[in-house]
């Protein structure tokens, strides 16, 4: 430590340092770095807008692996805006997805400086032009009057999901103390242990009425909204078995690990630009591993091993426990009617029994179920799984089997809107390449310690390919890309803004005091000083 040459202080004012020459800059600094991005790749894309008067507004942008993955993941999107992730307060809109191993992956990403029908309008207009294959079949956000209208407009052919969530836990704030603790879960059970709409709605109906609620406000807007968030009415839309945006609210958290409310723009995007890579390596890491090993089957069914081989490793698992599952609805079929089949299965501890109902049709190869699970995650239910083996299906047709949760979800080519490939930017082999050039290297560099010779040699050659990998990286050309600021005209930074989704600040006592205005003296009555300081009191 005595050998360290600065101290943490110096480090804090060397970032002031940087921070102040590149004050008023900020803008100019993160369209230069997406024009440098673009001459990289062609698939980069981005808008950066003003408000009228020469000012930063708003910007979207999505590289090229983002918009290829919505190419094979664009069927769900889940959208949620985050604050505090920069100096000006400008609202963070990521949109995410959720590929092949069930992970989160970020589709594109916007800055907004208000959160208005039109901003949201602006910014789904750029993610459909941005986007290869259209529309996505659902979207998944909090309950915002705002971006509802948007959604409506910008994706009329979109289900657009409510977080249910959000909505269940506004019950205990929404309804009086004592209906909540006496009926909440009668209202647990008429949400989550219903498939069908018309039980839903009596069931509903009932605890409303037993409640004494039949006229409370927010109850009512809830029932209308009904379609938007309750299962019985959204398991038919697929939304990779999302019912919630949790998933997006867990993604703010991992991004602002990395992330602050101090950031300038280009701060952001440089360390986000980071925390996206570590994101997809772990996708490398699981792509890896599907392409060399197949996950053993816990049962030695000729369907299992068939999955096993065609999902990734965390799909494949939720399908063996649907197939392990169907061993007790297999049991306890309940009629031997090939088109009609009831199960008696308790889904939930010490709540209603369950009975899903399943149509089968052989001949015709068709099998849907009340649970709507396959409508919902993707995956075939386990119900639909033990009418397969009381009639001897022994592998899994093709229908009922998504391309999105393959192995092999990534193969094939992208286009845009205009039929232009969109190449990735980041090489599907990248772990392969790597362990391989490290092997290599590492051979080379005991090699050459054999002698002094051979270390002088690698380091000579290790210098002029540093030089040529520095030219290739960089190409013939010295000039910036995208111009400097004195041939372009950039846009200035943009002013601090205040987002509806922050909270207030808490007014203390002695702000409240001045806002009242003058403090009166509770002896005499005077102004200019209080009790402690009163002349009357300190007369001798």
């Amino acid at each position: 430590m005595d050998k360290i040459g600065f101290i943490k202080k110096d480090i804090y004012n060397l970032e002031c340092s940087v921070n102040g020459k590149l004050r008023n800059h900020d803008v100019e600094l993160v369209t230069e770095y997406f024009m440098a991005e673009q001459k990289k790749n062609e698939g980069f894309y981005f808008k950066i807008e003003g408000d009228g008067h020469d000012r930063f507004s708003r910007c979207f942008w999505a590289d090229a692996t983002s918009r290829r993955a919505y190419g094979f993941y664009g069927d769900v999107v889940v959208f949620d805006t985050t604050f505090n992730t920069n100096r000006y307060d400008l609202t963070f809109a990521p949109l995410l997805g959720v590929n092949n191993h069930g992970q989160t992956i970020v589709l594109a990403c916007a800055f907004l400086s208000k959160e208005t029908t039109e901003s949201f309008v602006w910014m789904f207009e750029e993610f459909k032009k941005a986007m290869p294959g259209g529309e996505p079949k659902t979207i998944i956000t909090d309950q915002d009057a705002a971006m509802a209208i948007a959604i409506s407009i910008a994706f009329p052919t979109t289900f657009h999901r409510l977080c249910i969530w959000h909505i269940t836990s506004k019950f205990s704030v929404k309804l009086p103390r004592d209906a909540y603790n006496e009926y909440w879960r009668e209202f647990q059970k008429a949400i989550w242990d219903t498939d069908n709409k018309d039980e839903f709605d009596a069931k509903w109906n009932i605890v409303v009425t037993k409640a004494g609620l039949t006229d409370h406000p927010w109850l009512s807007s809830m029932f209308d909204l009904r379609e938007s968030w309750v299962p019985a009415y959204t398991r038919q839309f697929f939304a990779a078995g999302m019912s919630s945006s949790q998933r997006a609210e867990g993604s703010h958290g991992f991004f602002k690990q990395y992330i602050s409310r101090r950031n300038s723009l280009m701060d952001f995007i440089i360390r986000f630009g980071r925390a996206l890579s570590h994101q997809r390596e772990k996708e490398l890491v699981a792509d890896h591993v599907d392409a060399f090993e197949v996950a053993q089957c816990l049962l030695p069914m000729p369907m299992n091993k068939q999955m096993a081989t065609l999902y990734t490793r965390t799909m494949f698992q939720k399908f063996e426990q649907e197939l392990i599952q169907s061993t007790t609805c297999f049991l306890e079929l309940k009629t031997e009617d090939a088109c009609k089949v009831v199960f008696n299965v308790s889904e939930r501890k010490n709540w209603e029994t369950r009975v899903a109902e399943v149509v089968y049709v052989k001949d015709s190869d068709h099998a849907s179920c009340s649970c709507k699970r396959f409508e919902f995650v993707g995956i075939i239910c386990k119900h639909i799984l033990a009418l397969f083996r009381r009639d001897q299906i022994e592998y899994m047709p093709e229908k009922y089997i998504l391309k999105r949760w393959k192995k092999t979800a990534k193969c094939g080519l992208v286009s845009d809107a205009n039929g232009k490939e969109i190449k990735d930017c980041a090489d599907p082999g990248l772990l392969i390449k790597r362990s391989t050039m490290s092997r290599l290297a590492s051979d080379v560099v005991e090699d050459a310690l054999m002698s002094e010779e051979g270390c002088e040699v690698l380091s000579a050659t290790l210098k002029c390919l540093q030089v040529k990998l520095k030219l290739l990286k960089d190409g013939p050309s010295n000039n910036e890309v995208g111009g400097s600021s004195s041939q372009t005209q950039y846009m200035k930074d943009p002013k601090r803004v205040r987002c509806k989704g922050r909270s207030k600040g808490v007014t203390g006592a002695k702000e409240k005091a001045m806002k009242r205005g003058i403090r009166h003296c509770r002896e005499c009555g005077h102004i200019g000083h209080d009790r402690r300081q009163c002349p009357a009191l300190n007369t001798p």
